[in-house]
């Protein structure tokens, strides 16, 4: 069975910077990805302080993760990502520009993002779940 994917973006809800309002999928199979964060595969912290680098290390997992499962990060439908509200708001744009060497900007994944008081780490600035369809 072959995944379908269509990402749609209504002209009744306000134009979306990054990502789509809505994830349809069909066929292939569904695959939950856990929060991901920027430790690496032996558990270390990588990029601390640095919301680029985090970034960088949380697409890096979140890619192995759907490769592990056989797809690849343009099958992702959507992501929730989480940062940390101490990370300041000027840093956003960079995290942005790390995600969009990532996703499919053309067809990007429904995405939410949320500002949290912590995470299960000290240390962690964000931590991104995923789901998709392969």
């Amino acid at each position: 069975m072959t995944a379908s994917r269509e990402f749609l973006n209504p002209k009744t809800l306000m134009q979306p910077a990054g990502y789509s309002h809505i994830a349809k999928a069909s066929g292939g199979a569904t695959i939950y990805l856990a929060g991901q964060v920027s430790s690496d595969a032996s558990g270390k912290l990588i990029g601390e302080g640095n919301l680029e680098a985090q970034a960088e290390q949380v697409f890096k997992n979140l890619k192995n993760g759907v490769e592990a499962a056989g797809g690849t990060l343009a099958d992702v439908v959507k992501m929730n990502v989480y940062i940390l509200a101490e990370v300041d708001p000027g840093e956003i744009p960079k995290f942005r520009a790390v995600r969009d060497r990532y996703v499919n900007t053309a067809h990007p994944p429904a995405s939410t993002l949320v500002v949290v008081s912590r995470l299960a780490r000290p240390g962690w600035l964000n931590e991104i779940e995923a789901v998709a369809v392969i």
